[in-house]
């Protein structure tokens, strides 16, 4: 049986590392299952999902020049439904997002109105709040110098 691209093939986990997990293919040829082809869910280790000496089916993914073989086992698990039956959009697994009432400095911002802006307000609250910092890093910079004008003598 050889070993083609695309293909399906039975092989038996012999080595379990941080990146992977190595399967003993056909033929006496070994193939790497990466870490991000191990399951369709986060893994943090492979132990977690393979143990050595476990039969596996594996798609084999690539066959480079060296012999070097990709193997995935999460490609031939079958694929979730992308919406629930009732039709919604499916919940996606990111953070939580930060409340309206917080600019990403985690400042209160109140003085936003909460309804849309027009780019124009948005610039300009920009360049107004950037106007008062530089200000305030002038100041303080200043004031390390010996203040303007100044000279050491």
């Amino acid at each position: 049986m050889s070993i083609e691209v695309g293909g399906v093939v039975e092989g038996t986990v012999t080595g379990i590392t941080k990146f992977g997990a190595f399967v003993d293919l056909t033929d006496g040829k070994v193939g790497l299952v990466h870490i991000s082809e191990v399951a369709d869910v986060y893994v943090n280790d492979v132990k977690d999902f393979l143990k050595v000496g476990q039969k596996v089916k594996v798609k084999v993914l690539s066959v480079d020049d060296h012999g070097k073989i990709g193997l995935s086992i999460k490609r031939l698990q079958p694929k979730k439904p992308e919406a629930p039956a009732g039709g919604a959009p499916a919940q996606a697994s990111f953070p939580a997002r930060r409340p309206a009432g917080n600019d990403f400095r985690g400042k209160s911002a109140g003085r936003f109105s909460a309804g849309p802006v027009s780019f124009e307000d948005k610039l300009s609250r920009f360049l107004k709040d950037s106007d008062e910092r530089l200000t305030d890093l002038r100041r303080k910079t200043d004031s390390k110098r010996g203040g303007r004008g100044s000279r050491r003598g």
